[in-house]
């Protein structure tokens, strides 16, 4: 991986702005943790408290790594409609130490690409700028949104690579594990 930038660049799609977190997006943050929809596939939606404390923790690593998971603004229609990055996943599990790509987006916004152009964003900087080799994407199998996003930016199901993932209760502990290479992965575009 080449080194990273001192800070998280910001990023600019057609339509979106992947920027870092302001105190501000602590609101709607919370908002889309608390709506059940948004929730479906993790354990519980999240209290303010847990909300806060992520979205202070995501800022952090947005800091120290010059990566992370961006705010995801649609300029001149909505300062916040979620995030979409990279992270590095903090548990163990066969295929650790990488660089996960992720999303979450209020129910609102589901459905207009955005996560997927987002993504596809994110990717291009992880491989054109940080060089990375392979990013990878997880879930439970019954996420079939996340999984054909997945499945839309190239990523392969490694079908010998589901795994469980600790600490959580037995309902959401097994995942499926997607897969994009560089060689793979579309042209990095150019990004500011």
């Amino acid at each position: 991986m080449n080194p990273p930038p001192a800070s998280a660049p910001e990023l600019r799609t057609d339509r979106l702005l992947l920027r870092r977190w302001r105190p501000e997006d602590k609101e709607p943050f919370f908002a889309l943790n608390s709506d059940p929809r948004v929730m479906e596939h993790f354990p519980a939606p999240l209290s303010r408290e847990e909300s806060d404390h992520i979205a202070d923790l995501i800022g952090g690593f947005l800091d120290q790594r010059g990566f992370g998971l961006w705010a995801l603004e649609l300029p001149g229609v909505a300062p916040f409609i979620g995030f979409t990055g990279l992270a590095v996943p903090h548990f163990e599990a066969h295929f650790t130490p990488c660089v996960e790509i992720g999303w979450r987006l209020a129910a609102a916004w589901w459905g207009h690409g955005y996560a997927c152009e987002a993504a596809r964003a994110s990717l291009s900087f992880g491989f054109g700028q940080l060089g990375l080799d392979e990013i990878v994407s997880f879930t439970v199998p019954e996420n079939l949104r996340s999984r054909r996003l997945m499945e839309r930016l190239g990523m392969l199901r490694d079908l010998e690579g589901d795994f469980d993932r600790p600490a959580l209760p037995e309902r959401f502990r097994r995942h499926v594990l997607y897969r994009l290479g560089r060689s793979r992965a579309e042209p990095p575009a150019s990004l500011p």
